[in-house]
Formats: structure tokens, C-alpha cells, sequence
């Protein structure tokens, strides 16, 4: 019986490992080179932003679901800085390759649909993880920071930042200029961020509009994360872990699909 062979081997199998490796490498060099702009940005944001609510309501000794205001906001700072710059780098990454006609040059190569989606989603979660880390080394110098889970926070940035990325390289594919990309990072990724519980928390709503923060995917990422914090129900965790779990693969699909097809990549 004659063997059957994939129909795109390379010298290490069926997987480009060197590609694929390449060209996450590519991505995360992109944005280390100007890391005043993608990593120490963000941080100082965040940490305005922390001032600004400390000063406002943390120093009236009030507290949020039984902790320290200032505690209770620390998580939820640091998921939003890493939701939007995993965001921020693939879409940026695949919007100025196109406007810069050098997307030919990431297609071109022996790299399969897979490949070039886990080499993008790979780099933007490396942004978001770092911008992450730095966001809570800074915060902690000013708040105590409670770790009840560690595994739990770190399973819930991992989902996070693949979810962003991979939502990242759909608007990058689908975006043919920056105003495009601007849009969604406007009116969707900043107000479902803030809207999802970062700076409250989502049971003090009106019952009318509650069902709404419930059913947005950042408060799964915001409240399972700040779990991982402050401890929480470990039941309702595992639920929020399995959406997001089950939303990134239909997320990496989608996008190693549009890879595949060429969907505004090739034309």
C-alpha cells in the first residue's frame, strides 16, 4: 500500500515549525522595537487610570463585593491592557502589511493557513501577556495584590489574549485601511472592555440590562481573571473557561479559514 503523504511537506514533516516559529518571531520583534509605544504606553495609561479611581473613591474606604476598591480594580485594569494589545497587534501587524503591499511576502513562503494564524495569534499574546505582566509588577508597587489562584488567572489570561489576537487577525484580514481597524477598536473592543465589569462589578446594574454584561465575552475574561485574584466560585470559573475555550477555536478556524482562501489578502 502506497503511503499517503500531506500535501505540503516540509524538511522537519507536515508542519513548518521553522515558518511558523519565523514568523511569530517577526511579530514579536515588531512591536519590541517600539516598545515606549506598545508596552510602556499602555502601562502608563493603566496606571493613570488607576490613580485617577484610587484618588476619586479608594481612599474613602469604600469596597466592591467585600474587598478594597483598589484591589477589586487592579484585575480588571490589568485584562483590559492585555484584551487591547493583543487586539492592537495583529490587527495592526496584517492592516500595515496590506496598506504596505509586503503581505505577499508572509504568503509566498511554505506556511499553511495554520500556520500563519498561529504565528500572528501567537505573537499578539505575547504582547498582550507582556503588557499584562508590567501592568501588575507596576500596580502591585502601589496596591496589594491578593493571588488566591494563581492557575486560574493564568488560564484565563491565556484564553484572553488567544481570543483577542485571533479576533485581532479577523479585523486585520478584513480592514483594507487603519480607519476600518479604528472602528472596531473604537465602538467595540473600548466600550465592551469598559462595560464588562473593570471598573464595578456587574451585579449592582439594574436587573433590566444585567443579562447584557452576562452575555458579553470580556466579562468572562474580566470576572473569571479577577477570580484568579480575589477567589471566587471556582463552579462558575470552569463555565466562563469553557465559553472562552469554545469561542477560540471557532476563532482560530474562522481565521486560518480566511488564511486559506485568501479573503482580501490575495486580490
Amino acid at each position: 500500500m502506497t503511503p499517503h503523504f500531506p500535501e505540503r511537506m516540509t524538511p522537519l514533516g507536515a508542519i513548518n515549525w521553522i515558518g511558523c516559529y519565523t514568523l511569530f518571531l517577526k511579530e514579536v520583534r515588531r512591536f519590541q522595537k517600539v516598545w515606549l509605544q506598545t508596552i510602556a504606553a499602555p502601562a502608563i495609561s493603566t496606571l493613570i487610570f488607576m490613580a485617577i479611581f484610587a484618588l476619586a473613591l479608594g481612599r474613602s474606604g469604600r469596597q466592591m463585593d467585600g474587598v478594597p476598591f483598589d484591589q477589586f480594580l487592579l484585575p480588571g485594569l490589568v485584562m483590559m491592557t492585555m484584551i487591547q494589545n493583543a487586539f492592537a497587534n495583529t490587527s495592526s501587524s496584517l492592516v500595515i502589511s496590506k496598506v504596505q503591499g509586503s503581505i505577499v511576502d508572509i504568503l509566498m513562503p511554505p506556511l499553511s493557513s495554520w500556520e500563519l494564524a498561529v504565528a500572528y495569534i501567537g505573537g499578539g499574546m505575547v504582547r498582550g501577556l507582556i503588557c499584562g505582566v508590567v501592568v501588575a509588577i507596576s500596580l502591585s508597587l502601589f496596591v496589594p495584590v491578593p493571588f488566591a489562584q494563581p492557575l486560574m488567572a493564568v488560564a484565563f489570561a491565556l484564553e484572553a489574549t488567544v481570543m483577542m489576537s485571533a479576533v485581532g487577525v479577523l479585523t486585520g484580514i478584513w480592514a483594507d485601511k487603519f480607519d476600518q481597524a479604528t472602528v472596531i477598536t473604537n465602538f467595540v473592543i473600548m466600550p465592551m472592555s469598559f462595560l464588562s465589569g473593570t471598573f464595578y462589578s456587574v451585579d449592582h446594574l439594574p436587573d433590566a440590562v444585567r443579562w447584557l454584561a452576562h452575555i458579553n465575552p470580556f466579562y468572562f475574561m474580566i470576572d473569571g481573571f479577577r477570580g484568579g485574584f480575589l477567589g471566587t466560585d471556582g463552579a462558575s470559573q470552569w463555565i466562563q473557561l469553557g465559553v472562552l475555550t469554545a469561542g477560540n477555536v471557532v476563532l482560530l478556524w474562522w481565521s486560518q479559514h480566511l488564511f486559506r482562501i485568501g479573503y482580501k489578502l490575495k486580490s
